[in-house]
């Protein structure tokens, strides 16, 4: 109940931002009086960029970027062209008036004529006292910045008059719009790729195909493969182990024989060049000894937990099995996804909304910054003849943000914050609703006794339908748990970037450690909920008492846990690798245009890597939905199979429910009951 009281004050809160907010005024920009550039039905609706009075005065450019610079700023139809100053209108204006027309679109006021003076116009901020030659990007004019022979240049001129009688230069103007040039750059940078893309969409799309049939192909072989690829992978790394520790002898006994090899750590102190170490023979006995330690515990552990490693890779082939009987689980990333699409897009539009709500608010902004009133409230009308005005000369009132004095405006900050923690809440209610049905679809696999005959239909669909008719608390509680530390995890890392520049040592290593505590809290968690939710399949019991018999279960079975997740992450790990890296070689040597004999693919990328690491990156994203599910199916077999040791010994009353491939491993393992003196009850005990 709680939960759907949580959506429906979010569907109430996305309401009220809609109407409230205005997107608008993020997709137009505005000038100093808040007024939108290019609106329709506004006397700006033919002036669509923004134009800066005096770019100079921006020290830096994300302030220009986030319209706080101190200058005036109005709407224009078009960027000026050329060089031009107040001062030079007054004087070619008596000749010829088409240069005061040119010269006046750029003003905030309409003059027949430039009759003020100089420091008139700058004090009413009517006019700039220059324009340069400028270029619209995001609608904004930026200086049109050039190099010739070497030399950076505005409109072919590396000097030029500001206005105000002194002499600039384009490294000045370069300065001040460092950034913004930087974001021209991406700009042509930004066709290229999207030319990339208009020419190899296609072969994207055949090359990710491919990837979902590799992914595919992977999890139905694992059960003919599993066991191959570990033994592979361990003797491999042993067989390195092996020939570093022959190298390290090698490099011992090379420096044992040299003059030097009286020298120790000791002797040659403190070096910054750690390769001063690596002629030490001291160094490489001690990198002997660390790897012989390390070849002697893996081989021990191989020695000691054969049985569990059979059991393990036993467990793989019977998840791969288990696939294959129910494919349609393999669709059900798709449904995650789409269901996680809709929780992404209605956050960030309520949040867009929200951060667009209320109406214009003004700020004293000094040139200078040194003002008593700066970021005060302010009243553009009228501005000029205020006491702000005259106790801080230079001083404007310029557009800050949107907000209000209604008590809704006054807790925007609060609803952007209840926006993040509810979409954190829907998106690990998405996740373990998709784990609860997965658990349950492979559970009525499992407790089948006689598969696939037994195999309720539909499996997935229906446990779908049971954890959303009789789990929605149970997940709803896990999820819960789950954002609350997230929630906190992300308020650390906001504080952390606020408060970067004044911490002290003590304070970087209590942020630390809680980054630590709170990163292994939430792994701890969502490895408890997801064996939760897969007792809570099985037995349809609450959150609590499943993570309760869950955790109880994964502690008498501690060893197996061990050996199966990291046998079950080094065979996803490689599958994941595999995929990606056979349609990454694919790709390569297409848009590189090495298979022209074999197919013709697309000539002439201006980067290939943009379309290569494309591709790559959603080879690795379908395997891993793919083989999430995988995991799932592994972890829900695991738990069902621990559960089916304890509650059933193999006996006509009580079968098991393995199969038996897994009963062929386990035949040394059988229980014995043993008949009490009192003959009140059995005592059961396992022997190997």
């Amino acid at each position: 109940m709680i939960f759907i009281l949580f959506i429906m004050a979010y569907i109430l809160l996305g309401l009220a931002a809609w109407v409230n907010g205005d997107p608008r005024r993020v997709a137009y920009p505005t000038d100093s009086q808040g007024y939108f550039c290019g609106q329709k039905g506004t006397p700006n609706e033919n002036k669509s960029i923004l134009f800066y009075f005096n770019l100079l005065t921006c020290t830096s450019p994300s302030v220009v970027v986030n319209l706080q610079c101190p200058t005036t700023q109005i709407c224009v139809s078009k960027c000026p062209e050329r060089f031009l100053t107040y001062m030079e209108i007054q004087f070619k204006y008596k000749n010829d008036s088409e240069y005061w027309t040119y010269y006046s679109q750029f003003c905030r006021t309409t003059f027949l004529k430039p009759a003020e003076t100089l420091s008139q116009v700058l004090l009413d901020n009517d006019c700039p006292s220059a324009i340069y030659p400028s270029k619209p990007f995001l609608q904004r004019c930026f200086p049109d910045f050039s190099t010739k022979n070497g030399t950076l240049t505005v409109g072919n001129k590396t000097v030029f008059d500001d206005g105000s009688g002194k002499t600039r230069n384009a490294a000045e103007l370069r300065r001040a719009a460092n950034g913004i040039n930087k974001a021209l750059d991406a700009r042509a940078i930004g066709v290229k790729v999207f030319e990339d893309y208009a020419m190899t969409w296609y072969w994207i799309l055949i090359g990710l195909t491919i990837a979902m049939f590799l992914s595919w192909m992977f999890v139905m072989l694992l059960r003919f493969t599993a066991g191959l690829l570990f033994w592979i992978f361990t003797f491999g790394v042993i067989g390195i182990i092996a020939y570093g520790i022959w190298r390290c002898y090698l490099e011992y006994s090379r420096l044992q024989e040299q003059p030097s090899s009286r020298l120790n750590a000791y002797t040659i102190g403190i070096q910054t060049d750690i390769s001063m170490y690596f002629r030490l023979k001291q160094t490489w006995f001690a990198l002997m000894i660390i790897l012989c330690l390390l070849e002697l515990f893996i081989i021990l552990m191989l020695i000691f937990l054969r049985n569990r490693i059979r059991i393990s890779i036993a467990l793989l082939k019977e998840g791969s099995k288990a696939i294959g009987y129910l494919p349609s689980t393999l669709i059900y990333p798709a449904l995650t996804f789409f269901f996680l699409s809709v929780c992404i897009s209605y956050w960030a539009v309520v949040a867009l909304y929200l951060a667009t709500s209320g109406a214009p608010i003004y700020k004293v902004i000094a040139p200078q910054g040194h003002c008593e009133h700066e970021n005060k409230t302010c009243d553009p009308v009228g501005f000029n003849t205020t006491e702000i005005a005259k106790a801080c000369p230079g001083a404007q009132c310029h557009f800050a943000f949107y907000g209000g004095k209604s008590l809704y405006h006054q807790y925007i900050t609060t609803f952007q914050l209840l926006n993040l923690f509810v979409f954190l809440w829907l998106i690990n209610f998405v996740i373990a609703l998709g784990q609860c049905a997965l658990a349950g679809a492979f559970a009525s696999y499992y407790w089948a006794l006689k598969k696939p005959d037994d195999i309720p239909p539909y499996p997935l669909f229906t446990a779908f339908g049971r954890a959303i008719r009789y789990h929605t608390g149970s997940l709803a509680f896990g999820s819960l748990i789950l954002a609350i530390i997230q929630m906190f995890r992300l308020i650390l890392e906001y504080l952390d970037k606020r408060l970067q520049e004044a911490q002290s040592n003590i304070s970087k290593f209590l942020k630390c450690c809680l980054r630590c505590c709170f990163w292994c809290l939430e792994k701890a968690v969502k490895f408890l909920n997801r064996n939760a939710y897969v007792m809570m399949a099985i037995y349809g019991k609450n959150f609590c008492k499943s993570a309760r018999d869950a955790f109880n279960l994964l502690m008498r079975n501690i060893l197996k846990i061990a050996v199966m997740d990291r046998v079950t992450d080094f065979v996803l790990i490689l599958g994941k690798i595999l995929v990606a890296g056979c349609i990454g070689v694919l790709a390569f040597l297409l848009f590189t245009e090495r298979l022209p004999v074999i197919i013709e693919g697309p000539t002439s990328l201006n980067y290939y890597w943009v379309p290569l690491l494309t591709v790559i990156i959603g080879s690795y994203i379908i395997a891993h939905g793919f083989f999430s599910v995988y995991a799932m199916c592994i972890e829900t077999i695991f738990i069902c199979f621990c559960e089916d040791l304890e509650r059933n010994d193999g006996s006509t009353e009580k079968p098991y429910f393995i199969t038996p491939t897994l009963h062929g491993i386990l035949n040394k393992k059988q229980l014995v009951p043993q008949k009490q003196k009192n003959g009140r009850f059995r005592k059961k005990r396992w022997f190997c």
